[in-house]
């Protein structure tokens, strides 16, 4: 009887345990999440096919996953196109840059230069050596124009669910420190980001990623909010109006902490989108989301 209460008890914001991990359980929640696996790497597939002078598995760093896929631009008069990094989601423990080559016909066609990333993973690698890694891999695209053709001084990333919490801790890192600009990232698009670490450290997906209360406030990008001195790029939000309330809820809060010191992000609806089909939102011409990172990159502004 004592097991069953406290089974019941809440630990963050009236959630219970079994509540906060089914609010974090994109699979449980979208009970046919394998048909977009499966699409993602078909679509894949076709684009590295496809994709006139991709550039596969170009190492930038010296472990086995510090590696990277470059799709470029189609030619357009106007000069160097833009750059465009990708990261990937699967809570920091799944999935592979190369589940995600499919937006890159999309951009490409759209005249911008598409990167998908690779990092490794939770628990062969500590959330702080994967956060690491993906500001390393940007800082390698941008010492590196003659890899990728593009204009370094037009770098954006973006990702989606952990690649979304990656985002924008790489566009507010300390680029300085590295004896670069501050402002090497000049946009970020965060697709149902996970701002706050706090609600994964207390369910299920805690399991390998080592996080006590120090880790959560070191790497959740709400706790690391750039200075109102510092201004940083134009930031893009979108979660699909279908997600679970948690997911809507981060980001609506780290929309509002943004504020504080930041021009107000972009929010960009989704209505009728899951945490899987937001993804092909952001590779879709027609979607608001595609237009609106393609805008950003194009004009420098939505």
């Amino acid at each position: 009887m004592v097991q069953g209460t406290a089974q019941r008890t809440a630990i963050y914001r009236g959630y219970d345990r079994a509540g906060l991990d089914a609010q974090y359980n994109n699979r449980g929640l979208v009970p046919d999440f394998a048909k977009y696996f499966e699409r993602w790497k078909t679509a894949s597939a076709t684009a590295r096919a496809q994709v006139k002078g991709a550039l596969l598995d170009a190492s930038y760093g010296p472990s086995g996953p510090e590696k990277l896929d470059i799709f470029p631009a189609a030619a357009k008069p106007g000069g160097k196109p833009p750059l465009l990094a990708f990261l990937h989601g699967g809570y920091w423990r799944a999935l592979d840059k190369g589940d995600f080559s499919y937006p890159a016909q999309a951009y490409a066609n759209s005249g911008i230069t598409y990167v998908s990333i690779n990092y490794g993973l939770t628990p062969s690698v500590t959330l702080d050596e994967l956060i690491r890694q993906a500001c390393a891999a940007v800082e390698w695209l941008y010492r590196n124009p003659q890899a990728h053709g593009s204009d370094v001084n037009r770098l954006y990333v973006s990702g989606h669910s952990a690649g979304g919490h990656l985002a924008p801790l790489i566009m507010t890192a300390d680029w300085a420190a590295k004896g670069l600009p501050s402002d090497v990232v000049k946009g970020a698009v965060a697709i149902s980001g996970l701002y706050d670490l706090e609600p994964i450290r207390l369910n299920y997906l805690s399991e390998g990623m080592n996080l006590d209360e120090a880790s959560v406030r070191r790497n959740s990008p709400i706790h690391a909010l750039p200075p109102s001195s510092r201004k940083c790029g134009p930031l893009i939000l979108s979660v699909g109006a279908d997600e679970s309330p948690e997911f809507r809820r981060q980001q609506a809060d780290y929309a509002a902490a943004w504020s504080e010191t930041q021009q107000a992000p972009v929010i960009v609806d989704a209505p009728g989108r899951n945490h899987f089909s937001i993804v092909d939102a952001f590779a879709e011409p027609g979607h608001a989301l595609f237009r609106a990172t393609r805008d950003l990159m194009v004009n420098g502004h939505v």
